[in-house]
């Protein structure tokens, strides 16, 4: 009896993981719209070409540029997903990714990280939430 209503349970809680919204589609790409948080993206940064905070280069000026300009994102009063963004450097190339809770965030961020990499130096991938 014990086995049986534990196995229910199980049951019912695997099948409640499941989303029951709706299939979305990314009227740019025509490919399936992904959450605008961190996890649903992960998922789809799996892609070996997409940069990930796995891709910084590990040489002293990279990780220099990148702390600089992860203080200074920090340090300006934004949403905590703007401060949690992927900033990823490869031979002073800055990569911005992650969600942002609005185009001026998306914009303040870029203007962070421009001013310490330097003009054309940043490429900004950064994607505003969808309001809801």
């Amino acid at each position: 009896m014990n086995r049986a209503v534990l196995a229910l349970l199980c049951g019912l809680a695997l099948g409640c993981n499941e989303s029951t919204r709706p299939n979305r589609t990314d009227v740019t790409t025509q490919k399936p719209a992904v959450d605008t948080d961190n996890t649903g993206r992960n998922v789809r940064d799996r892609d070996q070409a997409t940069k990930t905070p796995i891709d910084q280069n590990e040489n002293k000026n990279d990780v220099n540029l990148t702390a600089s300009i992860r203080k200074r994102v920090v340090d300006t009063k934004m949403s905590t997903d703007a401060h949690n963004v992927k900033i990823i450097t490869q031979d002073g190339k800055v990569t911005l990714r992650g969600p942002v809770d609005s185009a001026e965030e998306k914009a303040k961020i870029e203007e962070l990280a421009t001013d310490v990499a330097g003009k054309g130096q940043v490429d900004n991938q950064l994607e505003v939430k969808e309001t809801k």
